[in-house]
C-alpha cells in the first residue's frame, strides 16, 4: 500500500526485483518489458566461447543481438533463475539454460551464473558465466 492507503503501481526498483522482471520478460518473449529493465547505457557481456560472445550496449542492442538471435537459433530458449545472491547493487543468479537447437535438434541443459549490477532501478551491467562447450556441442 502506498500513502493514504492507495495501492502503488510502480514496479519495485530493488535490484533483485529488477533482475527477476528481466527473467520473467525474457521467458515470456516480451522484449519491450525486458528493454524496460535495462539502462540506456547498459553493458551486456556474453561469455567468450558462447555463440554470441561479446559486449552489447543499449537495450535495443541487447535484445536484437542476443535475445532475438537466440530465439532464431534455439527453440524454447529459457534461463531458469533459481538462486539469487544479492549484495547491494550486485545480484548474482544461479540458473539453468534449457533449449533445443533448431538446426541440430539437440537439447541443451546447462548450469549458468549471471552477474548483474542494478542502479536506479535499471540493469547497468550483465556478465554471463556458462559452460560454453555444452552450448557448442548442442549446436553441432
Amino acid at each position: 500500500m502506498g500513502l493514504n492507503g492507495t495501492t502503488t503501481t510502480e514496479p519495485s526498483s530493488a535490484p533483485r526485483d529488477v533482475v527477476r522482471r528481466q527473467y520473467l520478460a525474457s521467458a515470456a518473449g516480451d522484449l519491450d518489458a525486458l528493454r524496460a529493465t535495462l539502462a540506456p547505457d547498459v553493458e551486456w557481456t556474453e561469455m567468450a566461447g558462447f555463440p554470441l560472445a561479446g559486449m552489447y550496449r543499449t537495450p535495443e542492442g541487447v535484445t536484437s543481438n542476443v535475445m532475438e538471435r537466440l530465439g532464431a537459433d534455439w527453440a524454447d530458449w529459457t534461463a531458469h533463475d533459481d538462486t539469487y545472491v544479492v549484495d547491494g547493487e550486485n545480484v548474482v543468479v544461479l540458473a539453468r539454460y534449457t533449449a533445443t537447437h533448431r538446426g541440430t535438434g539437440k537439447e541443451l541443459n546447462a548450469r549458468v551464473a549471471h552477474h548483474f549490477v542494478v542502479r536506479g532501478g535499471l540493469i547497468v551491467r550483465f556478465e554471463q558465466f556458462v559452460d560454453t562447450a555444452l552450448v557448442r556441442d548442442a549446436s553441432r
